[in-house]
């Protein structure tokens, strides 16, 4: 009788879900009937009630365990009975787990692709027929941390990345009710099979060699080998984590913003001709031909006072910003600029944009490491025409 009344009740709360009809206020006494639903089922496991002795008796009750379980229709508390021989199982999960998997699923991909909680609730239920919480979609979230954390320590030993690609962005963290600014560090590589990968990213407090040794040392914890080339921007304290944690590995600045300074720094009017001869001096084929248009650019402006400074920095930084040359004539255009990063850093800002200001860090963790994720599975392949293990060249372009 108890079975058939649980089992009726049951089929009527099911009833009440789909029509959307529950409110917060009800969510104790469903509570209340699932704990209860779910001593039913163990007792028809055991074949005996609690105190009950008898010769059929398959098992004994050893207990609860406390499970939080994320229904299509809200967040549970519920108190699962365990058997001593462990065997025991409920349906309850299993049956509201495949119920609504493909619309949990949808909303969740909605969220990593840049639509707000709010918009994805008014789909659902525009489309659905379904109300949904933003709270319940932030607990959805939640079911991606375990994915994302394995994903972000995963091994890196069984691959070669002999070219590497970092850079730095800021987010907003909601931290002991202010909002702070958290540096995103992420790391992408150039692998052996001519595809670009992620193969880091970490939410940290500030930019500085300390975060950036630790960034780069848990690279390597993780199994990946001392790269050949690390392409970045020219902040201090990750080309000194660069030296410190990559012996013998090269720093490449990248042309694009090294370009975006230099250029900075012309006189507004009548430099088209300054520039052109500029860009023509990283336009060439070899180191050394490089270099001869830097020295006949040299020569050619020496005499204008107005760009005395913008020449000593050229010429300083020239090899800077020219190892790419070191490499075969194929990978020039990857290997000059940290585009490969760039690219990622406005996914995550178009993402961004959306939230502005992430409730803690951990979300923040979260849904730009969903993001990264996401991106990763859709990076681009390299022209298959350079053997990694001959890109090497000598440096003077030979």
């Amino acid at each position: 009788m108890t079975q058939l009344n649980h089992n009726s009740i049951m089929q009527n709360l099911k009833a009440k879900i789909g029509e959307g009809t529950l409110t917060d206020a009800v969510k104790p006494i469903l509570e209340s009937i699932l704990n209860g639903y779910m001593e039913v089922e163990r007792d028809t496991y055991i074949q005996a009630a609690q105190y009950e002795r008898n010769q059929t008796r398959t098992s004994m009750r050893n207990g609860y365990y406390e499970r939080h379980f994320l229904f299509p229709f809200g967040d549970f508390t519920l108190r699962v009975p365990r058997t001593r021989d462990g065997k025991f199982s409920t349906e309850i999960f299993q049956k509201y787990a495949r119920s609504d998997q493909a619309l949990l699923a949808m909303m969740m991909e909605m969220v990593i692709q840049g639509v707000s909680t709010r918009k994805v609730t008014q789909v659902v239920e525009k489309v659905c027929g379904k109300k949904v919480s933003k709270s319940l979609i932030s607990k959805l979230m939640e079911r991606l941390d375990p994915e994302i954390k394995e994903w972000s320590k995963r091994d890196l030993s069984d691959k070669k990345y002999p070219f590497l690609f970092v850079d730095a962005m800021y987010v907003k963290v909601r931290e002991y009710d202010r909002v702070v600014s958290k540096a995103l560090y992420i790391a992408a590589a150039l692998t052996s099979s001519h595809r670009f990968e992620v193969i880091g990213f970490q939410v940290t407090d500030v930019e500085s060699e300390q975060t950036w040794s630790e960034f780069f040392r848990s690279l390597k914890d993780r199994g990946m080998e001392t790269p050949q080339l690390v392409i970045s921007d020219a902040n201090a304290g990750l080309i000194k984590a660069v030296t410190k944690e990559f012996q013998g590995t090269s720093w490449q600045r990248c042309l694009f913003h090294f370009m975006q300074n230099l250029l900075h720094r012309l006189p507004r009017k009548g430099m088209r001709a300054v520039v052109e001869d500029i860009r023509s001096i990283f336009k060439a084929s070899s180191a050394k031909e490089s270099r001869l248009r830097l020295n006949y650019v040299l020569q050619k402006y020496e005499e204008d006072q107005r760009l005395e400074h913008l020449l000593t920095l050229l010429e300083n930084d020239f090899d800077q910003v020219t190892q790419y040359y070191a490499f075969h004539e194929h990978m020039h255009t990857a290997l000059k600029t940290t585009n490969a990063v760039e690219r990622l850093n406005q996914e995550v800002r178009r993402r961004e944009k959306v939230i502005r200001v992430f409730p803690n860090r951990a979300s923040a963790f979260r849904l730009l490491g969903a993001v990264l994720m996401d991106k990763n599975d859709r990076f681009m392949i390299m022209p298959k025409t350079v053997v990694f293990d001959q890109a090497v060249t000598s440096h003077d372009g030979s």
